[in-house]
């Protein structure tokens, strides 16, 4: 066994200080899908619905004693997790938090850390609150807990291979898990090549935020000039320098990509169907099962769902991203004739299945024509065929605006 499995088993055994072991669950409804053998690993069900805390309680027992103050930056799951282990070590917590972090996020910080931390709200975008939470760690000789580019972190977060293999009692022949800054996947990927290495790795980053992918096809890490923040947990512009070191050969073909609206389907199916809350990050290692179809069917698979930190007032905004991905809901610019009777000869097109979900005028002022705002949810996909050759047979003008960017932004 090598120095850094000796260091992740070490790890777990500290884990069962602070946390029950999460669990590793078949899941009928994805092996009968795909005709595999497919077990979750339940990140999401740790205690603070992440596994974050794993790297952080690592990082910090090993200089417990000798320090006193920690100090991170982070919007989600990596500061609840520092909050959670400074008050179950009984040290003082300094988190540093953009201004523009959701209530609900702050106050789950604030409720696992107690009395043991101080939220510092700073600076409307993440880089500047890191620079600050960095400056004032040197200032006052605080720890810094990195979210992700710590060796200590890193053995933390292989604790995860360490509980998969012995829940399993086998190797598996694959596994797939997400990918942000890198911690999970270097440490799951350092303590596999000792104990499985015939265990073929699939990772996957959001459409997004390819760090990792960047990384790859640069030979060094790189920043990415722009990421899209939805899939927050693991939208990184740039892989951590620890981490890379340790998957700088991973062949670019066992990356994927997962766009972020397809990532919402299977938050709305995973909810719908198995009762199961994932955030938009945890649900990348089951998003990229239907691109994996082929290589895994017959096979044992184990995806982590590596967190579960859903804020359900993102809920309507997932749903309305997953119908949009499905075909099942589009959005429409109509140039509307300003006669009688003209808004029901429109109206009478529609399928029994088509429903307005949303209409409004955009130009009230034009004399013969007005421009028209309309979004339409059908049942199935198909049925936009019959209703945009029925608009255009009926002579009215209209522009899909379903996947423009700019102007669905803009107005929807």
């Amino acid at each position: 066994m090598s120095g850094f499995s000796d260091k992740a088993r070490t790890a777990t055994e500290a884990m069962r200080d602070l946390f029950e072991v999460t669990p590793l669950q078949r899941n009928d409804h994805l092996s009968d899908r795909y005709d595999a053998d497919i077990w979750l690993k339940r990140e999401d069900l740790s205690p603070v619905r992440s596994y974050k805390i794993r790297g952080a309680l690592n990082a910090m027992r090993k200089v417990v004693g000798v320090q006193d103050t920690f100090v991170c930056a982070s919007a989600g799951n990596h500061a609840q997790g520092v909050a959670f282990v400074c008050r179950h070590f009984g040290v003082h917590g300094v988190i540093f938090m953009p201004v523009t972090t959701p209530r609900q996020k702050i106050n789950k910080t604030r409720i696992f850390g107690g009395d043991n931390i101080e939220i510092r709200l700073v600076g409307d975008y993440f880089d500047d609150t890191l620079a600050s939470a960095q400056a004032y760690c040197a200032e006052v000789g605080a720890h810094f807990l990195s979210p992700f580019d710590d060796v200590d972190v890193i053995e933390g977060q292989a604790s995860v291979a360490v509980e998969m293999l012995e829940q399993l009692g086998r190797a598996p022949d694959m596994v797939v898990l997400p990918v942000g800054g890198g911690g999970l996947s270097s440490g799951i990927m350092s303590y596999l090549s000792d104990h499985a290495p015939e265990t073929a790795m699939r990772f996957v980053e959001p459409t997004g935020g390819p760090s990792l992918t960047a990384a790859i096809a640069a030979g060094k890490p790189v920043t990415l000039n722009k990421v899209d923040s939805f899939v927050d947990g693991a939208a990184v512009a740039r892989i951590g320098d620890e981490n890379f070191a340790v998957l700088k050969n991973t062949p670019a073909k066992d990356i994927l990509l997962a766009p972020e609206d397809r990532v919402c389907t299977t938050i709305i199916e995973m909810l719908n169907v198995e009762g199961v809350v994932l955030e938009p990050a945890g649900a990348l290692s089951i998003d990229v099962l239907p691109d994996l179809s082929d290589q895994i069917k017959g096979k044992t698979v184990v995806c982590i769902t590596s967190g579960g930190n859903f804020d359900f007032e993102r809920l309507p905004e997932v749903k309305e991203r997953a119908q949009r991905h499905l075909g099942l809901k589009k959005y429409f610019i109509l140039r509307l004739p300003q006669r009688p009777g003209a808004l029901r000869d429109f109206l009478s097109i529609l399928g029994p299945d088509d429903n307005i979900a949303r209409f409004e005028y955009l130009k009230k002022s034009a004399r013969n024509f007005g421009s028209v705002l309309i979004g339409i949810e059908t049942s199935d996909a198909k049925n936009f065929d019959v209703l945009l050759r029925k608009i255009d047979e009926a002579g009215f003008t209209f522009s899909d605006i379903t996947n423009d960017e700019t102007v669905a932004e803009f107005i929807i």
